[in-house]
């Protein structure tokens, strides 16, 4: 799947309502203080270490209040960033700096927390086969940018949306009757090219997904030991993710199971942004 932050309509839409949440009407502060264009400078300094992340969307959010708004990046998407780095300098109409601050400085340290959290569980991952996935635990209206972070920051993207493959949960396998028919009822809807997915929570469904012909098999939620034998009882014969509460403290224990993927809700919804400022701002 193409990353959608590359749709850059969809992104600008959503740049735009941030930015009529934050200026409902105007920008009381800075029209009192200055009335009038006065062309400006402002430094963007890092206030902690981490992965810079959403250098386009913090740009793309002054350009979209003006767009002669100029920003100079001395770091790209991914780079790591140290506390007192100069990461950009924005050059425009003062009015536009002070107005944009907030909503540029909001995008850019959540997803740079983002791509920052995740970094430090996918190096925990190097050297093994597992695959570190997303979920769709992202904040509303956030989810291009939050996805596009974890990819910066070492992750792989799991489905974008619920049009973009089949999950079949526990409450979707509760309206179906079972797990095989759940699978059978999938498999009669869906093109033939899509593979199904279904969420177990014991080795007797695990037992099930499989002879059913499910495609991947998440196992949610289980015991080390009860993951370590749904592998082995899969054998080969599906794909195999984790999932449940994992975080970058306990992924350790996952990864001598021998799963294909493990996949975390904590890299979207847990993440602590990154502190970032626009200091030094001066006209010119």
């Amino acid at each position: 799947m193409n990353n959608p932050i590359t749709d850059v309509l969809h992104a600008d839409e959503l740049i735009k309502m941030a930015l009529r949440e934050d200026i409902s009407n105007e920008d009381i502060t800075t029209n009192a203080v200055m009335p009038e264009y006065q062309k400006g400078t402002v430094d963007l300094i890092c206030k902690q270490d981490g992965v810079i992340c959403g250098l386009n969307v913090f740009k793309r959010t002054f350009e979209i209040l003006d767009k002669d708004t100029e920003v100079c990046f001395n770091y790209k998407d991914g780079d790591f960033v140290k506390k007192g780095d100069k990461v950009a300098v924005v050059t425009g109409d003062i009015r536009v700096l002070l107005s944009g601050e907030r909503t540029a400085l909001n995008y850019l340290q959540r997803m740079s927390g983002v791509a920052t959290y995740t970094r430090q569980v996918a190096d925990l991952l190097k050297g093994c086969k597992t695959k570190l996935l997303d979920t769709r635990k992202t904040t509303p209206n956030m989810r291009i940018f939050e996805k596009y972070a974890v990819k910066v920051g070492g992750g792989v993207n799991h489905r974008y949306n619920l049009s973009d493959g089949i999950l079949l949960k526990d409450n979707h396998i509760g309206a179906a009757g079972s797990v095989t028919k759940a699978v059978q009822m999938a498999r009669e809807y869906a093109p033939f090219v899509r593979k199904i997915e279904v969420e177990v929570e014991n080795l007797d469904m695990c037992r099930e997904a499989v002879e059913a012909g499910a495609d991947i098999i998440m196992l949610d939620n289980m015991s080390v030991e009860d993951m370590k034998a749904a592998v082995k009882m899969i054998a080969g014969r599906a794909l195999t993710e984790c999932s449940g509460n994992v975080t970058k403290e306990n992924i350790a224990n996952i990864i001598e199971t021998g799963v294909d993927y493990v996949s975390s809700g904590a890299l979207t919804h847990s993440a602590p942004i990154m502190d970032l400022s626009l200091k030094n701002l001066r006209a010119i």
